[in-house]
């Protein structure tokens, strides 16, 4: 599997963004890592190695991206504010940056995004702030709900980047042609947050798929989703 790691210079964020990239052609997916880890998380995991037949038969290309958590949702020195803000800037660069670079690349319109634990949030952030850039959203293991990070603090910025809060009203055709998988875990302690999620989903009448299996919040829970999820595509 032809494996190759393509940094970038991000001018939003002012620094390098690390990335391994998966296979030489297919659709592309972006595998957001899961609470502070980085971009070779996925590989290390053996979440990459699970899709392995996806890639070598040029069905996906995967893009494992760097995280920045650590100055965002979990940077507890700063104020949540300027965590939002900073997460904002990650969010600007994945849209602006990322994702315009992976539709001159691999040919495509929209692009699918994938995560497990907080990449499951990052995942499906992004792909509900622009649904417009995104076909396929497969969000493993997830919670949905910012509050916790924040101190209590709310104002605009935060309302946008917590799903539960602005889902319900938002309004955008894109989200109705959007393939979506919410998996989750029996015994996972993110199940009623995508549980949430799916009702919140239901209630405006955006198709998706709610998977909930066997196994708690782990590695090998999402390594069986994720090949499965692809062969949906």
């Amino acid at each position: 599997m032809q494996e190759v790691y393509r940094p970038f210079y991000s001018r939003t964020l002012g620094h390098d963004v690390e990335m391994l990239v998966f296979g030489d052609m297919g659709y592309p997916i972006v595998i957001f890592p899961t609470s502070r880890g980085r971009y070779y998380e996925a590989k290390d995991f053996k979440l990459t190695e699970a899709a392995r037949w996806f890639v070598e038969n040029h069905k996906v290309k995967l893009y494992c991206i760097d995280s920045v958590d650590a100055h965002t949702w979990y940077a507890k020195h700063l104020h949540p504010a300027e965590r939002v803000q900073n997460h904002m800037r990650y969010d600007q660069m994945i849209g602006q940056e990322l994702v315009p670079m992976l539709q001159r690349e691999c040919h495509v319109d929209k692009i699918g995004v994938a995560g497990c634990s907080f990449g499951g949030y990052q995942a499906l952030n992004f792909a509900f702030r622009h649904p417009e850039q995104v076909a396929y959203l497969f969000a493993m293991g997830a919670a949905y709900d910012m509050s916790q990070f924040v101190d209590g603090y709310y104002d605009e910025n935060f309302y946008y980047n917590n799903p539960p809060s602005y889902m319900p009203d938002a309004q955008n055709e894109h989200f109705y042609q959007m393939k979506i998988v919410l998996g989750t875990a029996e015994d996972d302690f993110c199940k009623p947050s995508t549980l949430q999620m799916s009702d919140i989903l239901n209630r405006k009448g955006i198709r998706h798929w709610l998977d909930i299996r066997p196994g708690t919040h782990d590695w090998p829970v999402w390594r069986d989703m994720f090949p499965h999820y692809l062969s949906q595509m």
